[in-house]
Order: structure tokens, then C-alpha cells, then sequence
């Protein structure tokens, strides 16, 4: 049996089953649940339909919730990804996994397509699955759906308090090559923004994201609000002859609110935006800011680190698996969102 709800919560009938299925998959998993399908928060609109898989007697095997989710014009949201995106968040409780998940797709399926936005060229439709549940990975191709993004995590490991790395005195770490990381601040807006556009353009190869015309200016906005605070977590790494080389940008935990439900660890911290300039790259000074990030969070007393890279980027997967980054969350994606099939 399986039926489109318009109301009630059919998380709760995945239970027990679900919750032990996630705990035996990953440990940094939150609990099953609809608040882990993140969307960007500029604009919140969605139909809340719940699609439910039913097995014999009644019992849930499936469950699931369409969001539809349109970006604010002119907001750096719309730069990540589609402008218009229906996202389901899909829960599978018992061993048949492959099945119920299959089933589940199938009753999204037939839901988009009784919306008429869904055929537009800027809309992408989206399923976020924990990244090591491969169960479910031959129904979300069987079904059009391409991996092309993770959402990684890291650890903090745990260090006693003599061993928390200390603060470099003049907050100037060396770089390799003679270039030094300096903590940006609101003077630093044009140049964080300049190289967050070049992390954009960079990653619009690669399926997800998009140069927009008004990129730029969203992504000054973005910056003015991060270099406003007392003591922002962005560095930039530049030498006096040739300028800024690279630049980390990261939120501290109470900013990263939005992407917490992804993690059962707290408090989590999320890296925004990574750049090193393609003729530094291999030098050591991404590894540099990297570590100078990490020795932050240890002092924050941060249980674990998030960021987004593309899946087919061929620098960012090997770039984060040597300094202790691993796929928690595969987001796949069809394009148009009525591709799904």
C-alpha cells in the first residue's frame, strides 16, 4: 500500500527500526527524521505532502517529504544551486531498503509531476541519503538521480586542555613560499568576495553550481555580514608582492544553526568557502589555512566540522580526505527536476 498524505508526521512510523539502521550506518548521523533535509532559509515554501510506503498489515517502510523551495532573487542561495529546487527527505525503516526506497522515488515521482514547475530549465529535484547507506544507491540511479555533491564532516579530535594547541602570538602563521595568513576583516570585503566568486566559477563545472549575474554582489553582502563580526573566522593567505593567494571562511557554531540538523554531533561548525589560486595550488598554503582553521576549532571546543564540495571535482575529494574530511551526506540530483523517472 502506498499513498500521498496531506497531513501527520510518518517519521513516527518508521520508529524504532529506522533509528537502528542509521545508528549501525554512520555514528555522526542525527536521528531519523524530516528536519535533516536541509534547504537554504532565504525563502520557505513547500507543499508538505508526506509519501508513505506501507507493507503488510500497515506498518511503515518507507517514508518521505517533499519540500519545494524557491530562492529569494538576487541571495547567494540561488548561486549554489537551482533556483527553484524540490527536495524529499526520505526515511526507510526496514532491511529492504533497496525496495522501499525504490517505491518511495516512485511515489515522488508521480507527485512531481502534477507540479507544472517542475519542467522549468532552473529547477533541479534533490534527495540527500547518508553517504555510506549503499543500500539505496542502485534506486537513485534506477531513478535519474546523479550524485554530485557531499556534505563532509570532521571530527575534532579530542585533546586534554595542556594539549589544546595555543594562539600564535601575532596571529600570522607561515605560509610555504614566503606567504603569510592574516585574519581578514571588514577592509578585506572586495578581495573574500572576489575569491568566493572564484570558488563559484570553479564549481560551476561540476553540475550543481552557478554563476549568476548578480553573484557578486550577493556574495558581498554575504561577506560584509561574516567581516562585521568581532572576530570572524576567515583568514586570507598573501604576500606582499603578489597579494591574497588563498582564503578559508568558516561559521562558528551559533551561525551554523542551519546545517546542525545534518549531524548528531554538537556543537558543529561549517567551512563556507575554500579557495587557493590555481598557481598556488600544491604549494602547501591551503594545508596551511587548513590547519590554522583546525587549531581554531580545537580551542572553540568544536565537536565536529561540516562543508560542502562537489562530487566531481577532482581537487576537493583527495584535498579533504587528507585533512580528515569524509562524506556524511551525498546530495543526488536530476535536472530538470522533472527528470526523475
Amino acid at each position: 500500500m502506498e499513498r500521498t498524505s496531506p497531513a501527520g508526521d510518518a517519521a513516527e512510523g518508521t520508529g524504532t527500526p529506522a533509528v537502528r539502521r542509521w545508528g549501525s550506518i554512520d555514528p555522526l548521523l542525527p536521528a531519523p527524521g524530516f528536519t535533516h533535509g536541509v534547504t537554504p532559509g532565504s525563502a520557505a515554501a513547500h507543499c508538505g505532502a508526506r509519501l508513505v510506503v506501507a507493507g503488510p498489515g500497515g506498518q511503515v517502510r518507507a517514508a518521505g517529504r517533499c519540500e519545494h523551495w524557491t530562492g529569494a532573487p538576487g541571495s547567494l542561495d540561488v548561486s549554489w544551486g537551482a533556483a527553484r529546487r524540490f527536495q524529499l527527505t526520505a526515511l526507510v525503516a526496514d532491511q529492504q531498503v533497496a525496495d522501499g526506497l525504490d517505491r518511495l522515488l516512485s511515489l515522488w515521482r508521480d507527485h512531481l509531476a502534477d507540479v507544472p514547475a517542475t519542467a522549468g530549465e532552473d529547477t533541479a529535484a534533490v534527495v540527500n541519503w547518508p553517504s555510506r547507506d549503499a543500500d539505496g544507491v542502485a534506486a537513485l540511479l534506477r531513478h535519474g538521480l546523479a550524485p554530485l555533491e557531499v556534505l563532509a564532516a570532521r571530527t575534532t579530535p579530542r585533546a586534554a586542555p595542556a594539549e589544546v594547541p595555543a594562539a600564535i602570538p601575532d596571529g600570522l602563521p607561515p605560509c610555504p613560499g614566503g606567504s603569510r595568513i592574516r585574519q581578514a576583516g571588514p577592509a578585506d570585503i572586495e578581495t573574500v568576495a572576489r575569491l568566493g566568486v572564484e570558488i563559484i566559477r570553479w564549481d560551476s563545472r561540476f553540475g550543481t553550481v552557478n554563476e549568476r549575474t548578480d553573484t557578486l554582489a550577493a556574495m558581498r553582502t554575504e561577506v560584509a555580514g561574516l567581516l562585521s563580526e568581532p572576530d570572524p573566522w576567515t583568514w586570507i593567505a598573501g604576500r606582499d608582492d603578489t597579494g591574497a593567494v588563498g582564503m578559508l571562511s568558516a561559521q562558528r557554531p551559533p551561525a551554523a544553526g542551519w546545517i546542525t540538523p545534518m549531524t548528531g554531533r554538537v556543537p558543529a561548525a561549517y567551512l563556507m568557502l575554500m579557495f587557493v589560486a590555481p598557481d598556488e595550488r600544491g604549494t602547501g598554503v591551503g594545508a596551511a589555512l587548513v590547519r590554522h582553521f583546525h587549531r581554531e576549532i580545537a580551542r572553540a571546543g568544536v565537536a565536529v566540522t561540516l562543508l560542502h564540495h562537489e562530487l566531481l571535482n577532482p581537487l576537493s575529494a583527495p584535498f579533504w580526505n587528507r585533512h580528515g574530511y569524509r562524506p556524511l551526506w551525498t546530495a543526488w540530483q536530476a535536472t530538470p527536476a522533472s527528470a526523475v523517472r
